[in-house]
């Protein structure tokens, strides 16, 4: 029997995508998954639509916070409620291929691994190519990823059995980033699977789109997260600068649209 899969998905006023990110985890290959959707007081007919999916598929299961309170703490109430043994994350506006758990699943499994990642392409608010492909380190090392983070949130998922349930931090931003700097500082190593296995939609109101913005988030990591002074914090994001400009650059590649 295929072993369980979670899919954590937050959702807030994403009534014009989670229709079709339902039907991407529907459609995956692999059939054993739950997908649990925690709502964080959306205002829009986010809630119906998800009802609606859920009626008619009972792996679907939805609950709201009481209170908007951000996508770290929709993924952590996500991940208190996961049965399965793999953890994966979709967020609401993302797309994955057909194939992009069964293909991860029995890499994790054939190569005895606890934890992996993929490639993404990139679309935009409507679902057109950007014509763009973010790759990663193939063999991807810890210091790597504490100046640069290599992981696609929508393409992760790791072992419960090996890590357990990680807690997703309640800062506003960079939580993925943070769970996989705590995986990697146990593994020191994890192994890209080399091909896009999602779609990532670029959209003009999220925070990635301002890059001052994110500078103060990714610091947030160095200074909160580690608990880093002032001075080490801002010498680690020097580190981050350079890794942004001058490595990240030779991952991100042009491609024909595939979608």
């Amino acid at each position: 029997m295929e072993t369980l899969v979670s899919i954590i998905t937050p959702t807030y006023n994403s009534e014009k995508f989670i229709a079709e990110t339902i039907t991407s985890a529907q459609n995956q290959t692999y059939s054993n998954w739950e997908m649990i959707i925690v709502d964080d007081c959306s205002t829009d007919q986010t809630e119906p639509i998800v009802l609606q999916f859920a009626a008619s598929d009972n792996r679907i299961k939805f609950y709201k916070l009481h209170k908007n309170a951000g996508a770290g703490v929709a993924r952590n109430q996500a991940v208190s409620m996961a049965a399965g043994t793999y953890i994966a994350f979709l967020d609401s506006d993302d797309l994955w291929k057909p194939e992009k758990l069964q293909k991860q699943i029995d890499f994790l499994q054939t190569q005895n691994q606890s934890f992996t990642f993929s490639f993404y392409d990139c679309i935009d608010e409507v679902g057109q190519p950007l014509n763009k492909r973010v790759e990663a380190p193939l063999k991807l090392k810890y210091w790597q990823l504490f100046f640069c983070n290599f992981v696609g949130n929508l393409t992760g998922i790791y072992d419960t059995r090996e890590f357990g349930k990680i807690p997703i931090s309640s800062l506003r931003k960079r939580q993925d980033w943070m769970v996989w700097l705590t995986i990697l500082r146990k593994v020191k190593t994890a192994q890209t699977i080399p091909e896009s296995l999602a779609y990532y939609r670029v959209r003009q109101d999220s925070i990635s789109s301002s890059k001052i913005k994110l500078l103060q988030h990714n610091y947030n990591v160095y200074r909160i997260f580690y608990g880093f002074n002032t001075v080490i914090s801002l010498c680690c994001m020097m580190g981050f600068l350079v890794m942004q400009l001058l490595v990240k650059p030779f991952y991100v590649k042009k491609i024909r649209p595939t979608i």
